[in-house]
């Protein structure tokens, strides 16, 4: 087998419709569109979700809930995550760029620092918000949760 003897398994293939070249073709005339009707119309678009005229399904289901457009979306981060990042690279001190370089939030990122796990390390911590409970453990161990 070479390459210039190489073509595609028999059926694999198809010849493209040619819609609208003459009578002789088959496809011509209506061009495969039928007999009147918007679908047969030059410059028809059906809309998106039109089930022709049936109640389409977004409108058919009911709504519920809403969103709260004053919500803050926080990234959290848990205090077993600030314990293995002292073990590991002996940081003393996290802020927001300590995060960002060990991947953990990313440029436009709002921090939480939640009380999961444990904390043996004095740290200084540094985050847009803290829970009460990780606060006490922080200062706890002597270190400082500093809110940005």
């Amino acid at each position: 087998m070479n390459l210039h003897n190489l073509k595609p398994t028999e059926g694999s293939t198809k010849k493209s419709k040619r819609i609208g070249r003459g009578q002789g073709s088959g496809k011509g005339g209506t061009s495969t569109k039928g007999h009147k009707g918007a679908q047969s119309r030059s410059g028809y678009s059906r809309k998106a979700g039109f089930e022709g005229g049936q109640m389409p399904l977004y409108r058919r289901v009911p709504k519920s809930g809403f969103k709260n457009i004053s919500r803050i979306e926080y990234n959290a981060i848990n205090l077993s995550t600030l314990q293995y990042l002292f073990d590991k690279k002996g940081l003393t001190s996290i802020d927001l760029d300590v995060l960002k370089a060990n991947g953990l939030a990313s440029k436009k990122d709002l921090v939480k620092i939640l009380a999961n796990g444990t904390l043996s390390a004095k740290l200084e911590v540094k985050a847009h918000a803290f829970s009460e409970k990780a606060k006490q453990l922080i200062e706890a161990n002597g270190g400082t949760a500093i809110t940005l």
